[in-house]
């Protein structure tokens, strides 16, 4: 869907590399400009999965050669993208303005924790710093338990790398439309924090309450995860009254009096404490078979190698394991595209010398 879209990445961590390797996914062809002779961050891998689809070129972008050979790059793509701190890219000579006079259409992507202005913009951080102060750790945990997300998907990849996606794909829109190349300010707080306004909604209506325990995804004992006997865990989200009365149901505990309130908020710590003893009798297998086919929203928690041979996920050939690296399938499809594989993950310099042929040509 994005074939002709040429992107420059230079080489990061986290949602930078995430969000170009989702542009890959899609049919850019993205080039990402890895550090010469430089190796992985402590705990990569020397071919990351994040990488797939990509082309790689080594440079020293310290060297006045390979900065000009990379400005030369910038001339015929559309889009850059780099994730270091505010001022960084400034002082390679590689900052917005100086590229804007080789390319003035480029589309200039920068992901940060903290964006390029205020207070924190030169601070360190990482992902739960970033959705704490945002507002959107607040409620990722169980009342009485400290807020605790799983790791990157809320901020790195939610706020962070998704936010940037859309913003290159709208500076694309319009540097085609002849309005001219745009700098993108993707940061981590802003876009998770923008994630919340659906629970603001919410608040609107008196769903959702600032104190944690009292809202109606964070408090009930309907809207929660349990143990099970197996050391496994089961899932259970029925909001509606319908889907609650099928959790009941199949509980045999429609005519049972202590659950014949579903938005009670006093009745939801014993009703929840009642819950658990119930889950924590059977394996979490047991709960599936009981759950199977129904509209209750009782549904397993899987680790993503669970996951993989989980019926509706192998269905939709979600996960897969290739060459060793478990991964997940390119997102969203397309009606008029086939389902797309994940791209080959390139060893670091693969395409130098393509690269730099290909820039000769001209």
């Amino acid at each position: 869907m994005l074939e002709g879209l040429r992107i420059i990445e230079i080489e990061g961590l986290g949602p930078a590399p995430f969000a170009c390797m989702l542009l890959a996914d899609l049919g850019a062809d993205v080039i990402v400009v890895h550090r010469k002779n430089g190796r992985p961050a402590p705990g990569m891998p020397e071919c990351s999965l994040i990488d797939r689809g990509k082309r790689s070129i080594e440079l020293d972008l310290k060297s006045a050669d390979d900065v000009a050979a990379l400005k030369k790059l910038i001339i015929r793509s559309e889009v850059l993208i780099e994730g270091f701190r505010p001022g960084v890219m400034e002082r390679l000579g590689l900052g917005p303005d100086d590229l804007a006079a080789v390319n003035p259409d480029l589309v200039y992507g920068r992901m940060t924790g903290w964006g390029q202005t205020g207070p924190r913009a030169q601070t360190a951080g990482h992902d739960l710093n970033y959705v704490s102060v945002s507002g959107a750790a607040w409620y990722a945990s169980n009342c009485g338990e400290a807020p605790f997300t799983p790791p990157t998907l809320v901020g790195d990849i939610g706020g962070g790398a998704l936010y940037l996606v859309a913003g290159i794909l709208a500076g694309v829109m319009a540097a085609r439309s002849g309005r001219g190349g745009t700098v993108v300010d993707a940061a981590i707080v802003d876009g998770s924090a923008h994630m919340m306004n659906l629970l603001m909604a919410l608040a609107q209506t008196g769903g959702l309450s600032m104190t944690r325990g009292q809202s109606l995804l964070d408090g009930p004992h309907w809207s929660r995860t349990y143990a099970c006997a197996d050391g496994g865990f089961i899932s259970v989200q029925c909001l509606e009254p319908k889907f609650y009365a099928e959790l009941l149901a199949r509980l045999e505990l429609s005519q049972d009096p202590d659950f014949t309130t579903q938005f009670d908020k006093p009745q939801w710590p014993r009703q929840t404490a009642l819950l658990a003893g119930i889950f924590a009798r059977q394996s979490r297998s047991h709960w599936e078979q009981l759950f199977a086919g129904s509209d209750a929203c009782v549904a397993p928690t899987l680790s993503p190698v669970e996951a993989m041979a989980e019926p509706h996920m192998a269905a939709r050939n979600i996960w897969q394991q290739i060459d060793g690296a478990l991964q997940a399938a390119p997102a969203p499809r397309f009606s008029t595209r086939p389902d797309a594989a994940p791209g080959d993950i390139p060893v670091r310099g693969q395409h130098t010398e393509e690269i730099l042929d290909w820039w000769d040509a001209d």
